[in-house]
């Protein structure tokens, strides 16, 4: 990740009349029984996301630590022992004001419903407990065999058991399930549909294409492609399809930029329709080689004098006590214009400072809050790529700074990371390192489209290529901001590394095809 660095401290005249501070009561950690990972908290939304596994009883979670704010205290009852998380609870904080929280769990149960003569994929809808699977025209609904069945957690109980039997779904079939003591009702539909395969929909990339398409299951379904200006079809390889009972999609690759296509489900010698589709632009981010700098008194800053700024770094914070440890170097890949020296250093007098992590990371440094950090990650990018490649070297350093939860890294190597990440928020990823409102980019967060990362821990002595991919959650939601962070030290963001890791840094760039 990424840290920023120091912040000087200043002084100033305390007056009788002084008003309550504003100072948000946050909640800082918290844990529960049969956690599946740690909880996600947001201190700017006062939310915390709990995750389980489908066996935990949410109707009755045991919060095993909590941690507010110094001198902040819940208003009412306490959550410290069983709480019901089956919907979101409300908490509230109060230091000098009141502060609402609210507690959510998230839990990961697999759900599934087929049966025979199916066409395309089942719909779960989980809020409302509603399923509806389609089946061909010929399917008589009287005598619908059930495939599978699991839309509750493996421990619950049912009233009805439907798997391997033939059930009569002319009208809507429900099943309760029990779960700890709690009733579900799920109502099951099935219909019948005309279609015998449809292409539901593509979406297009820069050098690649998803095509999703439906059919009768068993029967020989597949994608097949053109030229908009071409009348002959090109099928999609086996190995580039993915199915899931009678639902697929096919990934075309080495598609030509902005360019028309057509696109079409088959199965058997059936054919959707034809969707055409046009493929988007292969953008590379501004001064990617790190070419472009400027020196503004002691912070260096990496683009030229007098344009838009793209990239920043801490420098802004590490200056207030020291020089800045993100710089540029003629030490470069072929030796010509300059790559980006970002060093992990100690900042400050004496025993009097920080550890400020060498960064850079597309986006801008905001302002300092104390001795900590507040940036803006990401620019606005609407490009699908597939991945980032470049070249780094790295000097390695014993971890000799360290902070609470990772004091067992103490005179471990530490470890370089380069990151990028997709998001479709409204607006940049705010980062803040301040423990009391700590907020860090998470990447399973629900804004993030697309995520990649590359780490090292051990010395590369010369320039040397790397490439790592981007793993997509979806391929039809579109970016808004791309975020590409760098730092010599992985834990800079908790002040936590080893003094003198050197990162270097050249020719970043975007990769589109697979």
């Amino acid at each position: 990740m990424l840290c920023t660095a120091m912040a000087v401290v200043v002084a100033g005249c305390i007056k009788d009349n002084i008003p309550y501070p504003h100072i948000q009561a946050n909640i800082v950690s918290i844990a529960a029984e049969d956690e599946s990972q740690n909880a996600q908290i947001d201190s700017l939304s006062r939310s915390v996301s709990l995750f389980f596994g489908e066996t935990a009883n949410i109707y009755d979670v045991k919060i095993t630590n909590l941690t507010l704010t110094p001198g902040s205290e819940i208003v009412g009852d306490s959550i410290t022992g069983g709480i019901d998380l089956s919907s979101p609870q409300h908490v509230i904080l109060r230091l000098y004001q009141d502060y609402m929280w609210t507690i959510s769990a998230r839990q990961d149960i697999e759900r599934y419903f087929t049966v025979g003569g199916q066409v395309g994929s089942t719909e779960i809808d989980v809020p409302a407990r509603r399923v509806v699977a389609y089946v061909s025209e010929t399917t008589e609904l009287e005598s619908v065999l059930v495939k599978t069945i699991k839309l509750w957690p493996e421990n619950a109980t049912v009233d009805k058991d439907l798997e391997g039997k033939r059930v009569d779904f002319s009208r809507p079939v429900e099943i309760v399930a029990d779960i700890y003591g709690h009733k579900q009702t799920w109502s099951i539909y099935i219909i019948q549909t005309e279609s015998v395969v449809t292409t539901l929909r593509v979406d297009a990339w820069t050098n690649v294409a998803w095509v999703y398409g439906q059919a009768e299951i068993g029967r020989d379904n597949g994608v097949e492609y053109r030229l908009a200006t071409d009348s002959e079809w090109t099928r999609v390889p086996e190995s580039m399809m993915s199915y899931d009972g009678g639902s697929f999609h096919a990934r075309i690759l080495h598609l030509s930029p902005e360019t028309t296509y057509a696109a079409r489900a088959f199965s058997n010698q059936d054919y959707g329709d034809e969707i055409e589709f046009t493929t988007g632009r292969e953008v590379q981010v501004p001064n990617s080689d790190f070419d472009l700098w400027w020196l503004d008194g002691k912070v260096w800053n990496p683009w030229a004098e007098g344009s838009v700024s793209y990239w920043d770094t801490g420098n802004k914070g590490a200056t207030t006590l020291g020089s800045s440890n993100t710089t540029p170097t003629d030490d470069t890949v072929d030796g010509t214009g300059l790559a980006a020296r970002l060093e992990t250093r100690f900042v400050g007098i004496g025993i009097i400072g920080k550890l400020a992590a060498g960064n850079i990371f597309a986006g801008s440094y905001v302002r300092t809050d104390g001795t900590n950090g507040i940036l803006s990650f990401g620019r606005e990018f609407t490009q699908r790529p597939t991945a980032l490649s470049g070249y780094l070297k790295y000097q390695t350093a014993p971890i000799s700074s360290t902070t609470a939860g990772f004091s067992d890294l103490a005179g471990r190597p530490d470890t370089c990371i380069v990151w990028v990440a997709l998001i479709d928020s409204e607006k940049p990823f705010e980062i803040r390192t301040n423990p009391n409102n700590r907020q860090l980019f998470d990447p399973e967060g629900p804004e993030v489209i697309a995520y990649g990362k590359i780490e090292f821990g051990e010395n590369i002595p010369t320039y040397t290529p790397f490439e790592f991919k981007l793993d997509y959650k979806a391929t039809d939601r579109v970016p808004r901001y791309i975020l590409i962070t760098a730092s010599a030290s992985k834990y800079g963001d908790y002040f936590t590394g080893g003094n003198g890791a050197v990162l270097c840094l050249d020719n970043f760039e975007l990769q589109y095809d697979y």
